[in-house]
């Protein structure tokens, strides 16, 4: 009966750790240029980092539409920050 109870408890566990594995992250697979983004636009960001679950740093912006637009990751160009500000400080006027 222990013997049992044993195997059944390890195959919950390999279910488990299988199922886990097989979690979908929602990643950019590359990066475009920030030129041709209308700031008015966007309506939120999120920052993602390479090695979290995704192969590449971006920042991901999000329009009107819901189209979710990667670009660079702020350290490595100045506009991006300055997108991010904006969002940021209109974010906190609505709050």
């Amino acid at each position: 009966m222990a013997s049992k109870v044993a195997a059944l408890l390890l195959l919950g566990l390999i279910c488990f750790e299988f199922a886990a594995a097989q979690i979908a992250v929602d990643c950019c697979l590359r990066v475009g240029s920030e030129k041709r983004l209308n700031r008015r636009n966007l309506v939120s960001y999120t920052i993602q980092k390479a090695g979290m679950g995704c192969d590449i740093s971006a920042t991901v912006f999000v329009n009107r539409k819901n189209m979710k637009l990667c670009v660079v990751p702020p350290e490595e160009n100045p506009g991006v920050q300055k997108i991010i500000d904006f969002l940021n400080k209109r974010t906190q006027r609505h709050q």
